[in-house]
């Protein structure tokens, strides 16, 4: 029952299970009672977002489009992730990804220019089943 990397607010994949969404923010103007029935998330799991600083890193990136400044905020990112609190849950999810059907996401429409790339790596390293990459 591999874990699913998703673009949050796609149409759910059948036996995706719930949908968890690894953002700084809930989605604007969408009611909180809406969030899932709207294939935003089921759970908001703020935990393994970028910090703020570190996500206007990723902005700054992604309009740059320059491969250092990508590659800096990949590190800091990283580094985030490398702390208990953010480790233990990746930990935890590498280990229920063989048991329990689920997905982890954001909003960003590309996967290679987005922290949710980076949460599928760390994931892996852990050992989590996850479903490949669509045209990988």
């Amino acid at each position: 029952m591999p874990i699913r990397i998703v673009r949050l607010g796609s149409e759910r994949a059948p036996g995706e299970g719930l949908r968890i969404g690894t953002v700084r923010r809930p989605p604007r103007g969408v009611p909180k009672g809406e969030f899932s029935s709207q294939n935003w998330y089921d759970v908001w799991y703020p935990n393994l977002a970028p910090s703020p600083e570190t996500m206007k890193m990723a902005q700054a990136a992604q309009a740059s489009g320059v491969a250092s400044e990508w590659n800096a905020f990949g590190r800091k990112f990283r580094s985030e992730m490398a702390e208990p609190d953010a480790s233990r849950s990746l930990d935890l999810l590498a280990a229920l990804s063989h048991q329990a059907s689920f997905s982890i996401g954001c909003y960003c429409e590309d996967e290679a220019r987005c922290h949710r790339s980076f949460l599928r790596a760390l994931l892996a390293e852990r050992g989590a089943d996850i479903v490949p990459e669509k045209g990988a």
